[in-house]
C-alpha cells in the first residue's frame, strides 16, 4: 500500500480545486482501488465526488468496495439507481453486488435491480439476496468455473477458455453431473499431464471439501483453516453447485467479527469507529457504563450493609480493592480462554462439563498460590492473630476459585443459547464478579468477627 504524504495530499486537493481532470487523473493513476479508498478519509464529500467521478467505472466499482460503509454510503446517496447499477453493479462480481445492495433501502434495490442489463447477473443478485447475510449462502458468489463430468479434456478446456472471459480470478474448476450436483475438481496438474483423456470423472479428485448454503460463517472461517483453502464451494441441500466463496471474502468476515468481539469485550454495545460522531459513540459506550454505575451503587450498598464491621476493624477495608480486581481478573482470563477456544474450534459446548472441571482445578491451584502469598504478606502487616489477616486470605481463595468456573460457565452458557460468547469477556464478567466477590469477602468478615472478635 502507498502511503500518501501531506505534500502530495496537499497538491490532490489543489488540483480538485482548481477541477483539473488531467492533472487529477494523472496524480491518481497509479494507485491501487485501497489505496484511492484511503485517500477518501482526507477528503471531504465534495472532493471524494469529484474524484470519484473521474475513475473509469470498474476502478471505481473497485474503490467503492474498498471504502468503510459509512463513505460509499455517502458516494451511493449522490449516485442515481441507474448509475449505481451500470456504473457500478455491472462491474462488479455477485457477492459485491449484494453487499453493495443490501447497504440499501428495498425502494433503491428495486430500482437499481430493474436497471441492471444482464438479465442473468439480475438473476443471480436476487437469488443470492434471499439467503442470510450471515451463512455461506449469503456471502457466496456464482463466478466460477463448471465443467461436466463426461466431457473429454479438449472440450473441457474449450469450455473453460469461454466462462473464463468474464472471471476476473480462477481458483479451482469445478466437476458435476447432469443434474448440476458437485462431483469433484478438476486439478491443472491433470489438465497439463492428460490433455487426451477421454472424460473428465477419470481423474478429477472426488469428495472436495464444501459447504451447504445455510452453514454459519463462523463454521465456514474454521473450514478455511482447517483445509487450508483459497475456495471454497457452495452446495443446496441436495448437493447442487449454486456458488463459490473465496479466502478473501472470509477474511473480510473473520475481521468484522473479531472487531466487533474486541468492541463488545471492552464493553461497547455496537459497532463503532473512530470517526463516527460523539452522539454515535456516546450511544455505544453508554449503555455498559450505566451497568458499571449500578453495579458500583450496588457495591456500595452492600459495604453499607457492613459499616458496622468496618468501625470495629478498619483494616477491612484496606483490602476492597485486592478482592473485587482479582476476581475481575481471574473471571476474565478464564472467560478468555473458553471464548478462543469456541471461536478456533478447538473447544466443543459439549465437552461443558469437562471444561468446567479443569478450570476448577486451575482455580484451586491458582486460589491456594495467591491466598498463601497475601498470608503471608498480612501475617508481617497486621500479625497472624489478626482476624483480616485470614480472613483475607480465605475470602480470595473462594472468589479465585468461583471467578474461574463463573468466567468458564458464562460464555459456554451464551454459545448454548447462540449468544456471542465475546461478551463474558468484558464489563459483564468484571462487574459480576466483583458484586459477587464483596458479599463473599464481607460474609467472611463479619462471620469471623462475630465469632473471634478481631483476634484469634
Amino acid at each position: 500500500m502507498k502511503e500518501h504524504t501531506p505534500e502530495f495530499l496537499d497538491n490532490l486537493k489543489a488540483v480538485i480545486e482548481r477541477h483539473d481532470e488531467v492533472e487529477a487523473r494523472k496524480a491518481i493513476a497509479d494507485l491501487h482501488p485501497a489505496d484511492i479508498a484511503e485517500l477518501y478519509q482526507d477528503l471531504d464529500l465534495d472532493e471524494a465526488e469529484y474524484l470519484y467521478r473521474l475513475l473509469d467505472d470498474e476502478t471505481a466499482a473497485d474503490v467503492l468496495m474498498e471504502l468503510d460503509e459509512d463513505d460509499r454510503h455517502k458516494l451511493l446517496s449522490a449516485m442515481s439507481s441507474e448509475d449505481i447499477a451500470r456504473q457500478v453493479i455491472d462491474h462488479l462480481d455477485t457477492d459485491d453486488a449484494v453487499d453493495i445492495i443490501q447497504e440499501l433501502d428495498e425502494e433503491d434495490r428495486d430500482e437499481i435491480l430493474a436497471h441492471i442489463d444482464d438479465v442473468e447477473q439480475a438473476g443471480d443478485i436476487i437469488d443470492l439476496l434471499k439467503y442470510d447475510e450471515d451463512t455461506a449462502g449469503g456471502l457466496m458468489g456464482t463466478e466460477m468455473i463448471v465443467v461436466n463430468e463426461n466431457w473429454s479434456m479438449p472440450q473441457c478446456i474449450q469450455e473453460m477458455r469461454r466462462q473464463a472471459e468474464n472471471l476476473d480470478e480462477i481458483y479451482y474448476v469445478y466437476v458435476v453431473d447432469n443434474d448440476y450436483r458437485l462431483l469433484g475438481v478438476l486439478p491443472l496438474k491433470k489438465m497439463l499431464t492428460h490433455p487426451s483423456v477421454s472424460k473428465i470423472k477419470h481423474v478429477m479428485e472426488t469428495d472436495p471439501v464444501a459447504v451447504k448454503t445455510d452453514t454459519p460463517i463462523d463454521d465456514l472461517t474454521l473450514d478455511f483453516e482447517k483445509y487450508d483453502l483459497v475456495a471454497m464451494p457452495v452446495v443446496d441441500s441436495i448437493g447442487r453447485l449454486v456458488g463459490q466463496i473465496t479466502v478473501d471474502d472470509v477474511m473480510d468476515e473473520a475481521r468484522e467479527q473479531s472487531e466487533r468481539d474486541y468492541q463488545l469485550a471492552s464493553g461497547l454495545s455496537g459497532d463503532v469507529e473512530s470517526d463516527d460522531t460523539m452522539f454515535a459513540q456516546t450511544k455505544a459506550r453508554l449503555p455498559w457504563l450505566i451497568i458499571g454505575m449500578l453495579g458500583g451503587i450496588g457495591n456500595s450498598l452492600i459495604l453499607g450493609n457492613f459499616e458496622g464491621a468496618f468501625s470495629v476493624n478498619p483494616a477491612m477495608a484496606l483490602f476492597i480493592p485486592l478482592i473485587g480486581g482479582t476476581g475481575g481478573n481471574v473471571g476474565i482470563q478464564s472467560s478468555a480462554i473458553i471464548v478462543q477456544g469456541l471461536a478456533n474450534g478447538s473447544l466443543d459446548v459439549k465437552s461443558s462439563a469437562k471444561q468446567i472441571m479443569k478450570e476448577l482445578g486451575v482455580g484451586l491451584l491458582n486460589a491456594c498460590i495467591i491466598s498463601l502469598l497475601v498470608f503471608v504478606y498480612n501475617m508481617f502487616a497486621l500479625g497472624p492473630t489478626q482476624v483480616t489477616t485470614i480472613a483475607v486470605s480465605l475470602s480470595l481463595f473462594a472468589v479465585v476459585v468461583f471467578a474461574s468456573v463463573f468466567g468458564t460457565f458464562v460464555p459456554l452458557t451464551l454459545e448454548k443459547f447462540k449468544i456471542d460468547p465475546a461478551l463474558a469477556t468484558g464489563p459483564f464478567i468484571s462487574i459480576t464478579n466483583d458484586i459477587i466477590g464483596m458479599v463473599i469477602y464481607m460474609l467472611i468478615c463479619s462471620s469471623m468477627l462475630a465469632t473471634f472478635g478481631t483476634n484469634i
